[in-house]
């Protein structure tokens, strides 16, 4: 599986490691992801998401069940 989140599409960028010389290679940033269970009281169960941290604030925020639908609707998750 991808280092992908499931709910807000984030993945790796790439870039460069530039020395004191300048000089210049490429590096991959990798995104923050967490792999975490969340409760559904809705559907009576609980869901396991590999999600970024901005994603998690996200949830914190505006609730999972309304996380899920944004999700949902951009296509993030099926």
């Amino acid at each position: 599986m991808s280092r992908v989140c499931e709910l807000t599409g984030k993945k790796a960028m790439v870039g460069n490691n530039v020395s004191h010389a300048m000089n210049k290679t490429k590096r991959k940033f990798d995104v923050n992801l967490i792999k975490k269970r969340f409760y559904l009281p809705e559907e009576d169960k609980w869901v396991t998401l590999k999600v970024s941290t901005a994603a998690l604030k996200t949830i914190n925020r505006i609730g999972i069940a309304a996380a899920l639908k944004e999700a949902r609707t951009k296509g993030f998750l099926k």
